[in-house]
């Protein structure tokens, strides 16, 4: 079982090192198409993620509440939210195609500000496969070997355009290709540490793990609906985003059902 719990907290990391690694194979600038349609694909897989992986097992696991069922996913889906929003508040970051940085006042160069939004992107990915795994150790849940496989497959599905996204433009905005490449490995290395740290604190709350679930899923909804969609729907033409946006949808469900 340790094996496949180092397996599973690592396989998401891997999703991004590969992505990132894409700056070493095409050229210096990443089509505004392109970036439009990845960003779409990785919002899809989120918002399947957050619902077959997370919200569902979260209610399932307190379905003998009848009606009230709903009650902790709703709370740990808004504290999730909050919890990114208070982040998103204090961290000095900057979004892909903005031109300004949000949270606290910093000095920090461009490129730096850019790995802070992506690390903070990565943080409730990384929550996520650490509660799940949680959840498949305690054995005390409904969560499979083979859902939670799900999950961190999906996860480095969608980091793999991720990284591609993230060491792309710094790459174009003058950083060396190995330095591109090591900014955006070390942007998705938040999710294995999260995911290790989301793991040892979830064991000591098991009977709390519908709550810790859905927390995970409202903070990558947070993500989806702040970040993610307003850039897959940037500018003309951009029916692409939401085709891929699809395309990761079900390519996440389907993993889910088919794994799970």
């Amino acid at each position: 079982m340790t094996k496949i719990v180092i397996m599973g907290l690592m396989i998401p990391f891997l999703g991004t090192a590969l992505g990132s690694a894409m700056v070493f194979f095409m050229k210096n600038k990443m089509g505004k198409g392109i970036e439009r349609a990845l960003t779409g694909f990785a919002a899809g897989v989120m918002v399947a993620a957050s619902i077959w992986s997370l919200i569902i097992p979260a209610m399932e696991q307190v379905a003998d509440r009848g009606r009230l069922s709903f009650l902790p996913a709703a709370i740990g889906f808004m504290l999730g939210v909050g919890f990114l929003l208070l982040l998103d508040s204090i961290t000095p970051h900057l979004h892909l195609n903005a031109e300004k940085a949000e949270g606290p006042h910093a000095k920090f160069k461009k490129s730096t500000m850019m790995v802070l939004a992506v690390t903070l992107h990565n943080i409730p990915e990384g929550m996520a496969v650490g509660v799940v795994y949680a959840g498949l150790v305690s054995g005390n849940t409904n969560i499979t070997v083979g859902g939670a496989m799900a999950l961190a497959l999906g996860i480095a599905i969608q980091n793999f355009p991720e990284g591609a996204i993230i060491s792309m433009p710094l790459r174009a905005a003058g950083r060396s290709k190995g330095k591109a490449f090591l900014d955006g490995v070390l942007s998705g290395a938040v999710e294995p540490v999260g995911a290790a740290l989301t793991l040892l604190a979830a064991g000591f709350f098991v009977p709390a793990m519908p709550y810790l679930l859905s927390f995970a899923a409202g903070a990558m909804m947070y993500v989806v609906v702040e970040e993610l969609i307003p850039e897959m729907s940037e500018g003309e033409h951009s029916n692409i985003g939401v085709i891929m946006f699809s395309v990761g949808f079900v390519l996440m469900m389907a993993l889910d059902v088919a794994l799970g």
